[in-house]
């Protein structure tokens, strides 16, 4: 009897052994490929220490944390404040850190579904070489080609308005420092501008980039809450919200969409060294942008209160000095690169409709990728609305683009025993088992399903539609001052 135990457990112990030196193989493979990949990529240029290496070819996890958190946080940063004054101050900070902590979550879910997508490939022997993995293909190679028109059609339409909205807050913010010109040129010259990042070829080649932005986004939160602070209280300030439903969710949507950025989440893993370190690379990343909102969104809201109802962008009732004009300009630099991280997954879908994105050629990439600047362009003159457009957004692309497909995805595709117990990626050490996973899951869509796009999408589309009838669409300069205030500014 004691023979036929010890056969058992040595059968079970060699079983799970195999399964281990399998999973360890794949992960292996993976690595192996992905290290090939990129080394043959920059052979002959990491013989020796080139400043084109160190700030052109950037796959490490440090690399990968930079571009989260310089992407996480681009001009939402300025409108905080005024959803801050839509929600409250309490009710502004819970759905910060809850959006925040599930934004994580489902770029995580991403991540473990991108690592599970590329290791069934590797295992056919398919090649990624000048071939970048995006949401929709790892949505079409776990669950088909209905999956793949859904995250297509959201994933594209949320990051097209997402670079409209970078060019609409170009033109708003350089306002600030300098106007001589209407917000509708500044939107011509900015367009022209961003349309240069048709020249960065990948992910990979955002180092310094991201790593600049991030040092922009981070001067400019912290010149919020101090100047707020040094400004101090307005005379009579009131701090009456929340007071309106439809306000309220707006805010609340507006902060949705602030932690939403992860829909370039597998375009920055495919450009490291070792995605499968990603996993919790998000999380980090956003407990560093905490640091940054939350100051800066309380203390402009504390000074300034109801003020902020009216006034969607935090610089513009901050007194004009050298130090606010070096956060508009910074800020500005940064919606460029922001502008180039919402595009470029938009670039390799459009080169691979026509064929061009295995060209090894920049120029030649580049010129394929202009048709896809030329409707951002259009769209951010017709809309020339800066908090409004972030909400709608945030409620009607957002809410399913980063939160209710990766986490139905996620279900859907370990729905059955053999690929759980396949999985490339087993459970976290916080998710004790697959039951809890699901449960998980479900929360976080019902919960975006109803509050994110159901009361956020009612409240959204309301605002909006109410900004449409006062300012019109092709509205010259939305939300400038009257030109009295040269007077003041000569004292």
């Amino acid at each position: 009897m004691n023979d036929d135990k010890n056969l058992i457990r040595t059968y079970d112990w060699k079983k799970m052994s195999r399964q281990k030196q399998a999973e360890e193989a794949m992960v292996s493979s993976l690595t192996q490929t992905v290290e090939r990949e990129e080394g043959e990529e920059v052979k002959g240029e990491t013989s020796h220490f080139s400043l084109k290496n160190a700030l052109w070819h950037g796959g490490s996890a440090y690399d990968a944390w930079f571009s989260c958190a310089s992407n996480q946080v681009a001009q939402v940063l300025l409108t905080l404040p005024y959803s801050f004054s839509q929600l409250g101050m309490v009710s502004g900070i819970i759905f910060q850190v809850l959006y925040g902590l599930l934004g994580s979550y489902t770029a995580y879910l991403i991540s473990i579904l991108y690592i599970e997508y590329r290791s069934r490939k590797e295992k056919e022997n398919v090649s990624f070489k000048n071939h970048v993995i995006q949401w929709f293909e790892v949505l079409e190679g776990l669950l088909g080609p209905y999956w793949k028109a859904i995250g297509l059609a959201f994933n594209c339409t949320f990051l097209l308005f997402g670079s409209v909205i970078q060019l609409i807050a170009c033109a708003s913010n350089i306002y600030y420092i300098n106007d001589h010109l209407d917000k509708r040129t500044w939107t011509y010259i900015f367009g022209a501008c961003c349309a240069t990042t048709v020249f960065i070829p990948s992910f990979h080649n955002y180092r310094i980039w991201s790593f600049l932005g991030l040092g922009m986004t981070t001067y400019t939160a912290w010149y919020l809450t101090i100047a707020a602070l040094v400004h101090g209280r307005v005379e009579s300030v009131t701090h009456s919200s929340p007071k309106k439903l439809v306000l309220y969710f707006t805010g609340a949507t507006n902060i949705l969409y602030t932690f939403g950025g992860h829909a370039v989440t597998v375009e920055i893993m495919h450009a490291m060294w070792k995605p499968q370190k990603f996993k919790y690379i998000y999380l980090y990343a956003t407990f560093y942008v905490f640091t940054l909102t939350l100051p800066s969104a309380i203390s402009v809201y504390w000074a300034f209160g109801d003020q902020l109802l009216d006034h969607s962008n935090a610089f513009s009732l901050l007194p004009r000095t050298g130090w606010r004009d070096a956060g508009v300009i910074l800020m500005l630099i940064h919606q460029f690169i922001t502008f180039g991280f919402a595009c470029t997954p938009l670039y390799f879908v459009w080169e691979k409709v026509i064929g061009m994105h295995d060209t090894k050629s920049i120029c030649l990439r580049a010129l394929a990728r202009l048709p896809v600047v030329i409707p951002i362009w259009f769209l951010a003159i017709i809309f020339p609305f800066f908090g409004p457009i972030n909400s709608a957004v945030g409620a009607l692309l957002v809410s399913f683009t980063v939160y209710i497909i990766p986490a139905s995805a996620h279900m859907l595709t370990f729905r059955s025993a053999t690929a759980r117990q396949n999985a490339a990626e087993k459970l976290p050490s916080f998710i004790p088992n697959w039951t809890v996973m699901y449960v998980v899951n479900a929360l976080v869509v019902v919960w975006v399903l109803v509050v994110g796009f159901g009361f956020g999408g009612w409240a959204s589309m309301t605002n909006f539609i109410k900004q449409v009838d006062t300012f019109g669409l092709f509205a010259k300069c939305y939300q400038c001052p009257p030109k009295l205030t040269n007077h003041t500014l000569h004292h």
